[in-house]
């Protein structure tokens, strides 16, 4: 994207180009994206209408499952409709605060999900390696409180990049963001002044989040498997063992992706910007696509309830 020298103050509208370089395809990449969100919408919405309707699925663990499956539809919502638009409609035009408001979103939706993929860690942890206070501890209560709390969480901490654009950035070099959504270096990126402190709280806010929860997902899964080996029935160890693999795939997938759009958005300035684009974008379509499908498929409970779903 070249920079000009003239200034624009603010601008009320600005433009979304979709995936740069690729614009001549773009037509053909929105069926796969519809096809993810379309997938992520009903699978999610499925695995919510069976934890809400079976009574045995009232235990935390599927509460925390019902949890990401509700921010996986949120966070899909928030990006893959506006997408499409510029896909297949060329509707590049978005409103500033509105964009604002779709990065707020985006990143808050983000937090959340790892928040909750922490939770379900440390429920795991507690179930596998202190099972006879694990409903003690893990009470109805408590489940509500930590889903408050990872909500506000990134509310809070996401909400100063929202500030930080509004009130210190009023220049702009250019209302064109190379980019298929409103993420906040693409917008940050656009300004013609000092943009240091919102990069530098941008990184801190992703290493407070990504940092921390990865670091506690990874202790716990390591003291669970450290418990799990210890067993002294295999058939113990392999249902321990089963209970875990459905999360381990999801954080897996989700912090994969998500370290590679970082790393490559910072840092990688050799990698041609639409790889870059299109990474990120799948980023944020895959994991909700995926999550249902690997929860569905992996957990005996909900495959036993997908089944008596099909058979009735």
């Amino acid at each position: 994207m070249s920079i000009s020298n003239v200034t624009i103050l603010t601008p009320s509208v600005l433009t979304l180009i979709g995936i740069p370089g690729l614009e001549s395809v773009q037509s053909w990449i929105g069926i796969p994206f519809c096809a993810m969100y379309l997938t992520a919408v009903l699978g999610n919405s499925w695995l919510l209408s069976i934890i809400r309707s079976e009574r045995s699925l009232r235990e935390p663990m599927y509460l925390f499952l019902g949890m990401l499956a509700a921010t996986d539809i949120a966070l899909s919502t928030s990006v893959v409709p506006k997408m499409l638009g510029i896909f297949w409609f060329h509707a590049s035009e978005i409103y500033f605060d509105a964009c604002l408001l779709q990065m707020w979103l985006i990143h808050t939706f983000q937090c959340i999900e790892s928040g909750i993929l922490l939770a379900m860690a440390l429920d795991r942890y507690v179930a596998i390696c202190s099972p006879l206070r694990h409903a003690a501890i893990f009470t109805q209560q408590l489940v509500t409180q930590i889903g408050v709390a990872v909500t506000l969480r990134a509310a809070i901490l996401v909400a100063p990049c929202l500030v930080l654009i509004k009130c210190r950035l009023h220049l702009y070099h250019t209302t064109v963001i190379s980019h298929s959504y409103c993420e906040h270096m693409a917008i940050v990126k656009l300004a013609a002044g000092n943009i240091r402190v919102n990069k530098v709280y941008g990184l801190f806010v992703a290493f407070t989040v990504v940092g921390c929860d990865l670091t506690v997902i990874t202790l716990s899964y390591v003291q669970i498997f450290m418990a799990v080996f210890r067993l002294p029935q295999k058939e113990a160890r392999l249902k321990a063992v089963h209970t875990c693999v459905p999360h381990i795939c999801v954080f897996l997938q989700l912090y994969l992706l998500a370290f590679f759009s970082f790393f490559t958005h910072r840092f990688g300035g050799h990698i041609p910007p639409y790889i870059h684009i299109l990474f990120s974008s799948i980023y944020l379509v895959v994991p909700p696509c995926l999550n249902p499908l690997v929860y569905g498929a992996k957990t005996k409970q909900i495959r036993i309830q997908v089944t008596k779903m099909f058979r009735s």
